[in-house]
């Protein structure tokens, strides 16, 4: 191991901690930084990130578990009806511990802890009294995904993650993944079973590992060119490149999170699949509308190569994930080609136009184009006076390093208004990531109406009340938390304009 690695590590955390989030405990936030770069290619966001923190008494010796439906994080409120097959369901479980090495006693919790949640036989609510509720939360979370979608047959996979500061693995330490692989396989089986242990070396090799912002794209036919855009043909297989990784993985950051997630099975997407199988006689590109990429520069072509930096793909995200399920198997050959448009757009502005008008063409819910409207933008620099970065392109701010108690989520937002403004905190609760589905909802939160001040009174009270209740001297656990937030930032609201006439109320600040 490289001594180096430690103490670099141990100034790159405490940095990170003082400019970040100050409040944390040096162990907390070294369970957020693990958990963020463990989980780096998920593309989650900070709020994503701490609801998979379970850590406390009663946890197992687990600090952090997170499942994954076909790479997206299932939440509480998650619709699973629409998963139909080609189905990957992932556990993630993590120990994130200061420590300078790796112990036994540590496996030994990962052993028990998969001997009692994992065993389908014993009810989670029997165990109430050995684990806390926000592991027994997740672990069931997985339980009913798993259940929901057996007769599915899907891929099962389990990770567990072992970090620590040191790099050493006691070979008595390293003996005991064998013990714990027998006992998963014993539960299940059919299972991908992974357990990674991660020192310092390796975590100061997942910081240094960015995610790709520059991509190379093949295409079949010399594309049209103008003003730095491009429409061209690109074969199915040379996509399929294009948007996975060398593991053969969806590139996540590439798509535009905040626009319109994979609709699962419906009769359009069953149909693309069904003219993928097909084979022809028909170009693929004749009988789909194809995608559209954007590129904050222009694209620079050398033969077939056409490379693109930091390129979205805005519309076309059901076609693109048909032919990813399509090439599952990547020794697949077929020599047909997909439609693709690539546009150069350097101002958010532009880029907003082109989401909007290339996903305008069909039946989307008006919510579903949020982050484009003018409300949103609005939002964002009125925010920026007083300090908070409204992400309303999931993960902008982060990736600029800016602290993530200084990050305001559009769903954070809009939970936030709901319970203040709105006083709905049991919607803003039972809802945390399908709020903005309901259009009605949804307008009812983001409106031009309201005075741009009222986003950033529900904002500064909902951090204000978070902080609070994170605290170490109030005493909470992370269930308890999250249950009561919502409820005392309306009461606090109430508070503070209880003697105010409403036109004033807005002139409130924390």
């Amino acid at each position: 191991m490289s001594t180096n690695d430690r103490i670099l590590l141990d100034k790159i955390l405490e940095q990170g901690r003082t400019e970040q989030s100050p409040e944390l405990r040096a162990d907390k936030y070294f369970e957020l930084f693990t958990a963020n770069q463990i989980l780096k290619d998920f593309d989650l966001s900070y709020d994503e990130i701490e609801s998979g923190i379970v850590d406390g008494s009663r946890d197992g010796g687990i600090d952090s578990a997170y499942v994954f439906v076909n790479a997206e994080l299932l939440t509480e409120d998650s619709d699973l009806s629409t998963r139909r097959r080609n189905i990957d369901i992932e556990l993630v479980l993590i120990q994130s511990k200061t420590s300078e090495g790796f112990s036994e006693s540590a496996m030994d919790k990962f052993h028990a802890t998969t001997e009692d949640l994992l065993d389908l036989s014993k009810p989670i609510d029997a165990l109430a009294t050995v684990y806390n509720e926000q592991l027994r939360q997740v672990i069931q979370r997985f339980r009913e995904a798993y259940g929901t979608l057996a007769s599915r047959l899907p891929q099962l996979k389990l990770s567990y993650h072992y970090a620590t500061r040191g790099d050493d693995v006691n070979p008595n330490v390293e003996r005991k993944v064998e013990r714990l692989e027998a006992k998963v396989r014993s539960l299940f089986s059919a299972v991908t079973f992974n357990f990674t242990f991660i020192g310092a070396s390796k975590l100061m090799e997942l910081l240094r590992r960015q995610p790709t912002t520059t991509h190379s794209l093949t295409v079949s036919q010399t594309p049209i060119s103008s003003k730095g855009a491009f429409v061209c043909l690109v074969e199915l297989k040379d996509f399929w490149k294009f948007m996975t990784d060398e593991n053969g993985k969806l590139r996540r950051n590439i798509f535009e999170s905040n626009v319109r997630d994979y609709q699962g099975t419906n009769p359009v997407n069953d149909d693309i699949q069904e003219t993928l199988k097909a084979g022809g006689p028909e170009e693929f590109w004749w009988l789909n509308n194809g995608v559209t990429i954007l590129a904050s520069r222009p694209g620079t072509l050398s033969g077939k190569t056409l490379t693109l930096e930091d390129p979205q793909i805005v519309n076309g995200l059901q076609t693109s994930t048909e032919i990813f399920k399509f090439f599952q198997s990547p020794s697949k050959e077929d020599e047909r080609n997909i439609l693709v448009r690539v546009i150069a757009a350097d101002t958010a502005d532009s880029q907003d136009k082109v989401i909007k008008a290339t996903n305008s063409q069909t039946t989307i819910p008006a919510a579903s184009l949020h982050a484009t409207e003018k409300v949103h933008r609005d939002i964002e620099q009125f925010l920026k006076s007083y300090g908070l970065y409204y992400d309303r392109r999931k993960n902008f701010y982060k990736n600029e390093g800016k602290g993530l108690d200084k990050i305001i989520s559009i769903p954070y937002l809009a939970q936030a208004v709901m319970a203040i403004a709105l006083q709905r905190p049991d919607t803003a609760r039972a809802r945390p990531s399908s709020l903005l589905k309901d259009e009605n909802d949804y307008k009812k939160v983001f409106s031009e109406d309201h005075p741009i001040q009222l986003y950033a009174v529900c904002a500064l009270i909902m951090k204000r009340v978070d902080a609070h209740l994170r605290a170490e001297t109030v005493g909470l656990n992370r269930k308890d938390q999250t249950n009561l937030r919502f409820y005392l930032a309306m009461v606090a609201a109430m508070k503070l304009v209880a003697d105010r006439p409403l036109t004033s109320r807005t002139q409130i600040w924390l």
